[in-house]
């Protein structure tokens, strides 16, 4: 099994990280107003929402991908509107990928970011508003930097899903080399080949070795921000 990658994999490779990469700016300014909604909001229906914005986690990643189709296709509900509108166009292409990916990431991001949210001690923000800060002040300057850990593990988490997702993806936006075709789908190709036994391997091994070194990044990071936190106060 020769460990080099080929262009075919290369191009896989890049397109995982260009999908994750969008997915994740994407929907971070999303995911931090959704978890100060959860976080701190008192409405009715907040038990729907909740479970609306986690429902990715427990559906099959399928049904996700036929749902965005439906409503993100060309003729979709939304699609049909940002393509004759804006010339906007998901569907079959890396967008509607980053898309899919963006989806799936999001409750692993909104969780984390909400979980550290509900540990912020409330008096330093009051503290800061008795000093003549206001709302968004205290939000920039107290409540989102304590939350950093959170922000940090969220985005690394939701990053290693994206770059992993598979089902959602492939319904949706088919597999498309060089434009859909991320490092699953590009796996699940090459075990439909004959010979493609040593790229699958090689995608296989570099898609752990992407999903263990996020994982390790993230808590890492957000140790080290939990110290000089804890420094600080």
């Amino acid at each position: 099994m020769s460990p080099a990658l080929t262009p075919v994999e290369i191009e896989a490779l890049r397109l995982s990280l260009r999908v994750g990469l969008w997915s994740v700016v994407a929907s971070l300014p999303l995911g931090l107003a959704a978890a100060f909604l959860l976080a701190r909001g008192r409405f009715p229906g907040k038990l729907v929402v909740d479970g609306l914005i986690h429902l990715p986690l427990v559906l099959p990643p399928v049904v996700v991908g036929f749902a965005l189709l439906v409503l993100f296709g060309r003729h979709g509900a939304i699609g049909a509107f940002l393509y004759e509108r804006l010339g906007i166009s998901f569907a079959f292409n890396w967008k509607g990928a980053a898309l899919a990916s963006a989806v799936m990431g999001f409750p692993l991001m909104v969780r984390a970011m909400r979980l550290s949210l509900e540990l912020v001690d409330r008096r330093l923000e009051q503290a800061a508003r008795t000093l003549g800060a206001g709302p968004i002040r205290v939000f920039l300057t107290v409540t989102l930097p304590l939350m950093g850990p959170g922000i940090l593990s969220g985005i690394i988490l939701a990053f290693a899903r994206s770059i992993s997702e598979f089902g959602a993806t492939i319904t949706f936006v088919s597999n498309s080399p060089g434009e859909t075709s991320t490092l699953p789908l590009a796996l699940y190709t090459l075990t439909q080949v004959p010979g493609g036994d040593a790229a699958a391997w090689r995608l296989a091994l570099l898609s752990v070795a992407l999903a263990m070194a996020a994982l390790v990044i993230s808590e890492l990071l957000a140790r080290r921000l939990g110290r000089r936190i804890q420094g600080l106060t």
